[in-house]
């Protein structure tokens, strides 16, 4: 299934894309896309409904971010061997965590806002992921099993709030606008192999990020049962898991998001976002 969240900003309903690209609405099943809907067992729920017996919605209605709220906004960092070394870092010997706002959740093609004080803000194409079951001290064997779906994320990312002074980076990936989600959250059982996606990330036209999943250095299972021998993973937490090389920092010479800058990013079978860039 293609679940997403579609309406004005703040009174989105849940919806469905079927397989003939037609969004349907699943208001008569589910109030909303939170946290809970994306439990594994309702997802079962939503699966054994006939996608040509919800109502069709015409138009193109605005996109929201296909989960209202997750619990916990985790991200990984230098995920990508190539991207590390782009930011002059070691490649790291175990996941580089960190999180953002959950109140940083954005529709995947909403304006991205530069806020008040920001010099050096930058894009970061990823695949990210929801938790559909409960996860403490998973193996990784069975940790695939805990993930409800993926989607895309754009990890926008102020670097000098991130790296300079005290250098917390969740001071630089927390702003609001800053975690462009979607456009919709495919179930798992219709993604294969989460190592064998491609990724992009174009900004006003010009190819700036190309990448595999294949090339992260540590997977999705590893990250989920990572992560779990840490820290419970409920239901609703979103994971986004790095990006791959060609961010603004890592370019010589240094190329910053600015107001009018347009980003359209994806991936193949994930769908793609388009955001322009806009002054606070």
């Amino acid at each position: 299934m293609k679940l997403c969240r579609y309406g004005p900003a703040g009174s989105e309903k849940p919806g469905l894309i079927d397989t003939d690209g037609q969004l349907r609405d699943l208001s008569a099943h589910v109030a909303d896309l939170d946290a809970a809907a994306y439990d594994i067992a309702n997802l079962a729920r939503l699966a054994a409904l006939d996608p040509k017996s919800l109502p069709s919605v015409e138009g193109t209605p605005r996109l929201g971010a296909p989960i209202s709220r997750p619990g916990h906004f985790i991200a990984i960092g230098l995920n990508y061997a190539d991207h590390a070394a782009e930011a002059g870092l070691p490649i790291p010997a175990e996941p580089v965590v960190f999180s953002k706002a959950p109140s940083c959740l954005n529709g995947p093609n909403d304006d991205v806002i530069i806020p008040n004080g920001s010099t050096k803000l930058d894009w970061e194409v990823e695949l990210a992921f929801v938790i559909g079951r409960r996860a403490w001290q998973v193996d990784e064997a069975a940790a695939l099993s805990h993930v409800a779906g993926y989607t895309v994320c754009n990890d926008i990312s102020e670097r000098a709030w991130q790296i300079e002074g005290t250098g917390q980076w969740i001071k630089g990936k927390s702003a609001p606008t800053f975690g462009p989600l979607g456009p919709w959250i495919v179930t798992a059982d219709e993604i294969a192999d989460p190592q064998a996606l491609d990724l992009f990330l174009d900004l006003n036209g010009q190819r700036m990020q190309t990448g595999s999943t294949s090339t992260m250095i540590f997977s999705v299972a590893t990250i989920v049962s990572y992560l779990s021998r840490l820290m419970v993973l409920e239901v609703g937490d979103l994971i986004t898991t790095g990006t791959p090389p060609g961010v603004g920092m890592g370019r010589k010479p240094q190329l910053f998001l600015k107001p009018g800058d347009v980003m359209r990013l994806g991936i193949p079978g994930l769908g793609e976002q388009v955001q322009t860039v806009a002054a606070g």
